[in-house]
């Protein structure tokens, strides 16, 4: 399981805490049963609001982008990377030979 960012643990724990006394003081429940039932509905709604938090995806955005410029052709986009064009047989240079 990957770790939590700094967003979700933020996000989480002001949902926690939010509806907590929202609850408690909606409720207006003075019995321990009743506030345990609040606690827990209150711990489960900040889990679900950090697990929900979009994590950054700066490599995979990256990734993508450079190869559909890859695929594309595109000299401009992507990484500042330049994709070369393939060369006929004209173009190549004639191979030196080689002496044993």
């Amino acid at each position: 399981m990957p770790r939590p960012t700094a967003a979700q643990l933020a996000y989480g724990s002001a949902t926690v805490i939010a509806s907590t006394i929202a609850m408690l003081l909606l409720s207006q429940t003075s019995t321990g049963l009743g506030v345990a039932v609040i606690s827990a509905a209150a711990l489960l709604l900040g889990l679900l609001v950090a697990v929900t938090v979009p994590a950054p995806k700066r490599a995979a955005r990256g990734a993508r982008r450079s190869s559909a410029a890859a695929l594309s052709g595109d000299a401009g986009a992507g990484a500042g990377a330049r994709v070369p064009e393939p060369r006929t047989a004209e173009q190549l240079p004639a191979e030196a030979p080689v002496h044993h």
